[in-house]
Order: C-alpha cells, then sequence, then structure tokens
C-alpha cells in the first residue's frame, strides 16, 4: 500500500482500549500517544479508530479536543478519513508532507529534562486504589505507607533499615541534604550535575566542591582530592546522570568505596530518573552499610502530580531526615502513596513504562545521530538530556534563542572542562525532519559563536 493511502480493509479499536493508553489529555497530548502507537505499530495501517465523540466520552474531554488531534494526525499523514469507513490508520510516512503545520521549538521543552506528558499513565486506577488507604485523624508527614514500603523494598539496591517519603525529588533532596549539612558546610558534589540541585544547596548557603567525572561516573581521584575539603557528605547520581547520561558500573562503584572507605561522611544518592533507567539500580549502600541515603523519585516516570519520592538508608539517617519537617512543610498525602504503590506494582502501568523508555531512547538516538552528520559527536546513553560540546556556550545560547529554540547552560550545570549545552531530549518530536531540522540549528548556532 502506497504511504498515505486508505487502507482497503479496516478494523476497529475501541476507545475504552485507546483511552486507557492516554495519558495527557490534552490535543497534544492524545496525538502525541496515537502517533506513537501508530509508529510503534501497535495500531498498524487499516485500523478504524474511535468516533471523536466515543473517544471524547471515554476521557472525559470535549469533543473539539480530539477533533484537533485528529487534525494534527492527518495533517502528520497518520490517518484518513473514509466517507463509510470513519478515521482510519495510514501506513506512516517516510517523510512528512509538505504541508505539515509546527509550531515552533519554542513550544518543547529543550532546556529542563522534562518528561513528556503524552507518555505518562494514565492515574484514574491508581487514584481509586489509593483512596482505599487508612485514614489518620492527624497530619503523618514522615509516614511511608505499607503498600509503598512494600512496593518499592524489592527494587532497592542494598538492605534499608528505615524508610520515609518526600513530595517530589527535588524536595527529598532538599530534606537529605539539609539533614547532614548545615550553613557553611561542604559537599563533594559530581560535576556536572543537574543545575536544580546546585541551586538547591546554593540557596541551603552549602558550599560544594567539585568531582569531575568521566563516562563512568565520578572520578576515584577527584573524589579523593575532594576529601581533603574535609566535605560532610558525598552527591552523585547513580543512573542516568543529568546531564551526561551515564550509569556508574559496580568497579567503578567498588572504586569509589574504596575511597571513601577511611572516612566518616555519608553518601547521597539521588535517583531522579528512577523507574525509567535502563540500567538496574546499583548503590554504594552494598558497601558502605550505614552511611547512604538513596533518594527515589518516581515524578519523570509517573508525572508530577502524585509528588512522589522516597528515601530509604540506615535508620538514623532517616530519622535526621524526618526531623527536616517543619509544622509549615509539605507533606505526602497517604492517598497518593498508595496510587504510587498501585502503578509500581500494576502490571499495564509496567507496560506503558518499558513503551516510555523505548520511545526516550529512540529520541535521544535520533538527535544524536542528527547532531553526528554535523561533525557534532554526542553520546546518548540514559535520560532526558544530552550534553553537547560547542565552542563557546553565551554565543551558542544567544544564537539558539534568535530561533526560538531555549537549551540549558552547561555552567549551570557546574561544567568543569570544555563548553558544553544542554539538550533536553523527553519531548522531542518523533518526525525525523524536525530533529534534523533541530540539529542544524544547533551546528549553525555552534559554527557562529
Amino acid at each position: 500500500m502506497a504511504t498515505g493511502e486508505l487502507a482497503t480493509t479496516t478494523l476497529p479499536v475501541g476507545a475504552g482500549w485507546l483511552g486507557s493508553r492516554i495519558g495527557e489529555r490534552t490535543a497534544r497530548g492524545v496525538a502525541g500517544t496515537v502517533s506513537g502507537l501508530i509508529r510503534d505499530g501497535e495500531v498498524p495501517p487499516g485500523t478504524r479508530l474511535p468516533t471523536v465523540r466515543a473517544l471524547a466520552a471515554e476521557l472525559s474531554v470535549s469533543p473539539t479536543t480530539i477533533a484537533e488531534a485528529w487534525s494534527q494526525l492527518r495533517a502528520a499523514g497518520l490517518i484518513g478519513t473514509g466517507r463509510r469507513r470513519g478515521t482510519i490508520v495510514l501506513e506512516p510516512p517516510s517523510s512528512p508532507p509538505p504541508e505539515r503545520a509546527f509550531s515552533g521549538w519554542q513550544t518543547v521543552d529543550l532546556e529542563h529534562g522534562l518528561p513528556d506528558p503524552g507518555l505518562l499513565p494514565p492515574l484514574e486506577d491508581a487514584v481509586a486504589a489509593g483512596v482505599h488507604t487508612e485514614r489518620f485523624g492527624g497530619l503523618v508527614k514522615n509516614s511511608i505507607t505499607p503498600q509503598l514500603r512494600a512496593a518499592v523494598k524489592p527494587t532497592w539496591p542494598f538492605a534499608a533499615e528505615s524508610w520515609t517519603v518526600a513530595a517530589g525529588g527535588q524536595d527529598g533532596m532538599l530534606l537529605a541534604c539539609q539533614a547532614v549539612a548545615r550553613p557553611g558546610d561542604v559537599i563533594a558534589l559530581e560535576a556536572p550535575t543537574a543545575p536544580w540541585l546546585r541551586e538547591l544547596l546554593r540557596r541551603s548557603r552549602i558550599h560544594v566542591v567539585p568531582v569531575r567525572c568521566d563516562e563512568d561516573g565520578p572520578l576515584p581521584s577527584s573524589l579523593a582530592a575532594a576529601l581533603e575539603h574535609r566535605p560532610v557528605a558525598f552527591v552523585y547520581q547513580p543512573r542516568a546522570q543529568s546531564p551526561l547520561g551515564h550509569s556508574v558500573p559496580a568497579d567503578r562503584l567498588a572504586e569509589l568505596a574504596a575511597v571513601l572507605s577511611e572516612e566518616d561522611l555519608t553518601v547521597i544518592e539521588d535517583d531522579d530518573f528512577g523507574p525509567l533507567a535502563s540500567s538496574p539500580s546499583l548503590s554504594l549502600g552494598t558497601r558502605l552499610p550505614g552511611r547512604v541515603l538513596l533518594v527515589r523519585s518516581y515524578c519523570t516516570a509517573f508525572g508530577l502530580e502524585l509528588r512522589s519520592c522516597v528515601i530509604g538508608g540506615s535508620a538514623a539517617l532517616v530519622e535526621r531526615v524526618r526531623q527536616q519537617r517543619g509544622p509549615g512543610s509539605v507533606w505526602s498525602s497517604r492517598i497518593l502513596q498508595d496510587a504510587q504503590a498501585f502503578l509500581l506494582t500494576d502490571p499495564g502501568s509496567a507496560e506503558l513504562l518499558n513503551r516510555a523508555r523505548h520511545r526516550y531512547a529512540q529520541r535521544r538516538t535520533a538527535l544524536t545521530e542528527a547532531l553526528r552528520e554535523h561533525g557534532i559527536s554526542v553520546r546518548a546513553r540514559d535520560g532526558l538530556t544530552l550534553w553537547v560540546p560547542v565552542p563557546e556556550e553565551s554565543r551558542t545560547l544567544m544564537t539558539l534563542a534568535a530561533n526560538g529554540v531555549s537549551a540549558g547552560s552547561g555552567t549551570r550545570a557546574g561544567n568543569p572542562g570544555t563548553p558544553h549545552i544542554r539538550i533536553a531530549t523527553g519531548q522531542l518530536p518523533d518526525d525525523p525532519a524536525l530533529v534534523a531540522d533541530l540539529a542544524r540549528m544547533i551546528a549553525r548556532a555552534a559554527r557562529r559563536a
């Protein structure tokens, strides 16, 4: 069948089945999810899609929302409409039709590394499960529900003695760092790292001594040099590191543990990508018992609405984290905790998580290969960010901004080496021509810098 041609036979797909796979219930979210299902082959050419009204009713949205999503898919050449056969899936075009519409790179997150709302699992069943949690009359800010503890315990990379929760990964890292460091103290921090983490420490008036990284993570020699500054803690990301994308292998962990073995300081592990990471969860907690706090966020995988983060480690360290909670601090709803527990143990949610992991990898790889065609060498390992070398950072960023592209600063990530910029990949379009267009703009901006 030729590209863009209506199939001669049609197979229906139910509104319920399709609706269960749609996370963000906006026109963009619906179009993004359906586009992904078509390109992945899960909804093959010839499939008859639900009517606009049927899918709108299933998702409890306006028919206008679905009509706009169908319009976007039609403009991309992915669906067509027959008089009697309804809306039919077409063979995905090898290249976008000339008349495709794109609202501009300013609508795509290329700076912060946010997840794609269209790849988040639906929350209805999870919240329904959460409302059955046991209710208490007072505030239980530090309590992790039995359901959530049971869901995360088998996935923890070391034997934690105690657990607590936080309202998202950034809240969890703030509590963990402030539990072990006071204003004026020093923390050894991998460099580069997530800009928000550097800003969090700056606002807490905690000083940072950088620990350089290579493709396997923090360098043992750089960590040893940092220990001469007498830090109270060492903070790093064990997998899907932002912005470099590496995961620390077992042999590097053993080397880091050897450096730390003679020192009495806490290790804080920031597992911000959580279950979306491609690499298994490894930890210094297996080599330094009683000295490691693992802060694992589930917000990227399952959405910010659940504000979900679990902290596990020794009883003494977790108790110090709990003591950071003030009377006016944000607390973690037990209903939302049990909703998170449902998502972590639900087979359907696991399937959607696998699909999202695969899609994010495709997007990273697509931009990496497009940049390579322009002579820019980038590694696509894991996470939602690419670390892109440029001759000069500021001018490159300004040139990109003039073209509607807002990229991330390497300096804000604490870059200790040659100039780089950060390009977020989580929300990249699945259109090869648009990705190639972005790569051209990056290369052109780098040359003009």
